[in-house]
């Protein structure tokens, strides 16, 4: 077994993540708006019509409800679905067959039936894609229970996450982000299996005075946020929960109570936001623990202008962040 770390971009990763299953299972398929003839709307499928074939990687009519029905349907029966969403936006179309069939038809069939179906495709705002395609639909899904989520943000997040989300018993949403797609990072060997539990988070950079909550588009934020307050003699621990539903308690708990000041950066809007359960979660159980206020950077609570400038400013930033930083700091 190759022991050198290779880089690739977060798109390759996922190839490889479906590619891998697709031959380790028959039981596996692919199925969404342009997955086959055109390789995908963002070339996640690139090469798979070629290697599986037509029965295993199915191009559907712009019909998600219909195609996510199927899918919960395949699921049913013992097969194990991937149904891509060309955007995450889009799933609303389907939404009955996300959150009304799919995590709920174990309990209300006495469990005859587990559904292992994943969901995946582009979450949260792109660039200049106006509001009807960049909603954040993360906090939406995670009020429904008997669904899985997790938020990939490196190529090695996104490969081991959706390797382990095929692989689960139960539907799992994995949310990519668009913006990432091109992103590069290093991954193990090709002919290393690489598996990330579902739940368990990531401390992405060690630090002492402050911890970054984050996930998916706001990770590399962090980073950059986390680079320049280093130059200002502050340490910010940045912590990438990886996967929403799980949430990954212990992790947060374990370095909250480390730096005593929270940060948290999300990509959704922050009514009714993931940053609130996280804050919610932090003061209920290790309040004491707190020296500051909890601080949350996200987008605007307004729909998304499709002007670029007016976008830049209703979207979270590493400049937000720093800001932020800054203020629980010198509580």
């Amino acid at each position: 077994m190759s022991g050198e770390m290779r880089e690739i971009t977060y798109r390759q990763a996922l190839n490889e993540a479906l590619a891998e299953e697709l031959e380790r299972d028959p039981n596996v398929f692919l199925m969404g708006e342009e997955v086959a003839q055109y390789n995908g709307a963002y070339k996640v499928s690139q090469g798979l019509l070629d290697r599986f074939g037509a029965k295993r990687i199915i191009d559907t009519p712009i019909s998600e409800n219909g195609f996510a029905g199927l899918g919960v349907g395949a699921a049913m029966v013992g097969l194990r679905p991937i149904v891509e969403f060309m955007t995450f936006s889009f799933s609303l179309v389907a939404f009955d067959q996300v959150v009304n069939n799919a995590p709920n038809m174990l309990t209300m069939s006495g469990g005859q039936f587990n559904i292992p179906i994943t969901f995946r495709g582009p979450n949260g705002p792109a660039h200049q894609l106006g509001a009807t395609h960049s909603h954040a639909t993360e906090c939406l899904y995670a009020n429904f229970p008997g669904l899985k989520i997790c938020t990939p943000a490196t190529p090695r997040d996104a490969k081991g996450l959706l390797k382990t989300s095929i692989r689960d018993n139960n539907p799992v949403l994995v949310l990519e982000s668009e913006l990432l797609y091109s992103s590069k990072g290093m991954i193990e060997p090709a002919d290393q299996e690489l598996l990330i539990p579902l739940g368990q988070a990531e401390v992405k950079r060690e630090g002492s005075d402050v911890t970054i909550i984050c996930y998916a588009q706001t990770v590399p934020l962090a980073l950059a946020a986390a680079e320049t307050l280093e130059e200002e003699e502050i340490s910010a621990e940045v912590l990438d929960i990886r996967s929403i539903k799980p949430l990954d308690h212990a992790a947060i708990f374990q370095s909250v109570s480390k730096t005593h000041r929270v940060v948290i950066a999300e990509q959704d809007r922050p009514y009714c936001g993931i940053g609130a359960e996280i804050c919610f979660r932090i003061q209920n159980e290790i309040f004491d623990e707190l020296d500051a206020p909890i601080a949350r950077v996200s987008q605007e609570d307004v729909p998304m202008p499709y002007n670029e400038r007016l976008e830049k400013a209703v979207l979270p930033s590493a400049k937000k962040i720093v800001a932020a930083v800054e203020r629980v700091c010198h509580a």
